[in-house]
């Protein structure tokens, strides 16, 4: 018998700014750490809104298994979403869209940040605290998913600060950035380049 597989999401920003999603996966106990997925917002209307933003990532997961992509081939038992009702709903309405049968929980957080509760659909909760084994499995879940959306959400953010600081250079738009950003990697690589190695992959004299 296969375990039964578990996928929390939760979403990072900073002030509304480069949001992202994050996929973590357990089976069992266990966590399936190839099965992970990383979600970059695209929607304009959804950056900074974590209903909408959740509601993109949901769509894509389970919309990529339905037209056959492998990497999200294996569909979930339940889906826990870091958050309460307002989150639940959201989700809900993703799954019910694309005719699917998924169970989705939330996971409330109480004012010291720490898993809460189990939190349904119809608004029932299943307090943590009298469950030793069940807070321990969702507060480990829990914190997995947030951790893995938050390194993310610092990397994206990182690159994409590196990116604006290349851009206030005259002459420098998207399109030399990302030569830029594809040869050298990283900023200190970029200022110990010599003139004839920028000057190597297309940029102008005046600009180098």
């Amino acid at each position: 018998d296969r375990e039964y597989r578990v996928e929390a999401y939760d979403i990072s920003n900073m002030n509304g700014l480069d949001t992202v999603g994050a996929m973590v996966v357990y089976e069992g106990a266990k966590p399936i750490r190839n099965d992970y997925r990383k979600f970059k917002i695209k929607s304009e209307d959804a950056e900074g809104d974590d209903y909408a933003s959740l509601q993109e990532v949901i769509y894509r997961r389970l919309k990529r298994a339905k037209d056959g992509d492998a990497g999200f081939s294996t569909y979930p038992d339940i889906l826990f979403i870091d958050g309460g009702l307002g989150q639940v709903h959201a989700v809900q309405k993703v799954v019910s869209a694309l005719r699917m049968s998924i169970p989705v929980v939330g996971l409330a957080k109480n004012d010291v940040h720490r898993t809460r509760a189990i939190v349904f659909g119809d608004g029932s909760e299943i307090e943590l605290e009298g469950d030793p084994l069940l807070y321990s499995y969702c507060g480990r879940i829990q914190e997995e998913v947030h951790r893995f959306a938050i390194t993310f959400h610092r990397q994206v953010r990182s690159k994409n600060t590196f990116a604006s600081k290349l851009e206030m250079i005259d002459g420098v738009g998207p399109q030399t950035r990302k030569k830029l950003l594809r040869h050298f990697k990283t900023i200190t690589a970029m200022k110990q380049a010599s003139l004839e190695e920028l000057q190597t992959i297309g940029i102008s004299e005046r600009v180098a």
